[in-house]
């Protein structure tokens, strides 16, 4: 991983923390690899669906939801302009752009809260 690469993942792990102490209900976050990644996830079960982050060769970070889960969907349409979307799984973000930060972390909050937000909408 290149050093812009680092920097770039590195702002990325310090958004999902910042958003998940930031967001109500989320509690506290479990940090750990998935797949030699590092994944984050609430630790009370139930809450919300993980984040992973993947750092690529080609000077990009993944940003990585379930994708069986609407939530890449869902960004989408809020901010079809904003984020460079893989699929129905990622944001992807390049070390040589600024991260767009409030879309950023409402879109960790969205995924942090996700099953919570589910149950509430049934």
């Amino acid at each position: 991983m290149s050093k812009a690469a680092g920097r770039l993942h590195d702002e990325l792990r310090a958004l999902i923390l910042d958003t998940a102490r930031e967001t109500a209900c989320v509690g506290e976050i479990a940090e750990s690899l998935k797949w030699g990644e590092p994944s984050f996830s609430p630790v009370r079960p139930r809450i919300g669906s993980s984040v992973r982050l993947v750092a690529r060769d080609d000077e990009t970070v993944a940003m990585l939801f379930i994708c069986h889960t609407n939530l890449v969907d869902r960004f989408r349409e809020l901010y079809p302009d904003t984020f460079t979307f893989e699929g129905d799984r990622a944001l992807v973000f390049s070390a040589d752009q600024a991260v767009p930060v409030a879309e950023t972390k409402h879109c960790i909050a969205l995924a942090l809260t996700y099953h919570l937000r589910r149950r509430k909408t049934a």
